[in-house]
């Protein structure tokens, strides 16, 4: 009987001592090996054995990238739900669980600080927040940065995670596609750059607005990039896809891509890529 009864988890040192290693150790899906998970974190939540990219959160994000003492700006906005939406739950209710979970108010985070010696403004997606999705919000912040960035005649940098447009808000969050693309193409003609990071997954509507419309279009390793999922386009087109199909590497082969860049590497990438297209701050 005792194989139909919940054993405590842990190393039992003595008869009265337990050494508890639940969550201590987690599975990479890259090598399906069991790894620390304490040094997986302390390699900015990569795979020590494979190199895998786990996702990471947007503050990890800027944390991993900016100088101490930047500033958050332009979180204050929320959606009012314009199409009162409901499926299995209702987007209201979607939104306030996100917000809790994630402590955002919407799927984007806008920070103005330093990339090394650069002033920048970074806007980072947090795909935790419904996948990422971009909806009035996310649209508006966005376009918000890049004026923040045009009035600071500084760079722009974007990190993309999202599954694509937000369905909840219909054409609402379609029309983020259009104004994007126009804000940045006034941010294109001041000559300031633009650098564009893509991490896992970027798809749908940001892939096909602005994640690829930087100067340097760049990808983190193994990440998934596309307009549409590689399933839908097999069942659309009945003909199977070449191995590692809209992963970055692919990409990188084909021209969609200006570079791949493991996360550890991509803050002196940046600013290199900085270094080369602005002078130096004095």
């Amino acid at each position: 009987m005792t194989w139909f009864k919940r054993q405590q988890s842990g190393i039992a040192t003595d008869g009265e001592k337990t050494v508890r290693t639940e969550g201590l150790w987690i599975k990479c899906p890259g090598c399906e090996q069991t790894v620390w998970k304490a040094d997986v974190e302390a390699n900015l939540q990569v795979c020590t054995r494979c190199g895998y990219h786990f996702r990471i959160s947007a503050r990890e994000r800027i944390d991993s990238l900016l100088e101490p003492g930047y500033a958050c700006v332009d979180g204050d906005l929320r959606s009012t739900d314009p199409l009162d939406f409901a499926d299995l739950k209702t987007y209201r209710a979607r939104l306030a669980t996100a917000q809790v979970s994630t402590g955002l108010n919407d799927a984007i985070v806008n920070v103005h600080g330093h990339l090394g010696p650069h002033p920048v403004v970074l806007s980072v997606m947090e795909y935790a927040f419904i996948g990422g999705s971009m909806g009035a919000v996310v649209g508006e912040t966005i376009a918000r940065a890049i004026d923040r960035a045009l009035a600071q005649r500084c760079a722009l940098i974007i990190v993309s995670a999202s599954g694509g447009a937000r369905m909840m808000e219909g054409i609402v969050s379609l029309m983020q596609l259009a104004k994007i693309s126009a804000a940045l193409a006034r941010f294109d003609e001041t000559g300031l750059p633009y650098l564009s990071v893509l991490t896992d997954p970027t798809t749908g509507g940001v892939t096909a607005s602005f994640a690829m419309l930087g100067d340097l279009n760049i990808g983190e390793p193994g990440a998934l990039i596309g307009f549409a999922g590689p399933r839908v386009i097999e069942q659309t087109i009945r003909q199977k896809l070449p191995e590692g199909f809209q992963r970055s590497e692919f990409l990188l082969s084909h021209g969609m891509l200006d570079a791949v860049v493991p996360r550890r590497e991509l803050k002196p990438f940046l600013e290199r890529s900085l270094d080369f297209m602005l002078p130096t701050a004095g």
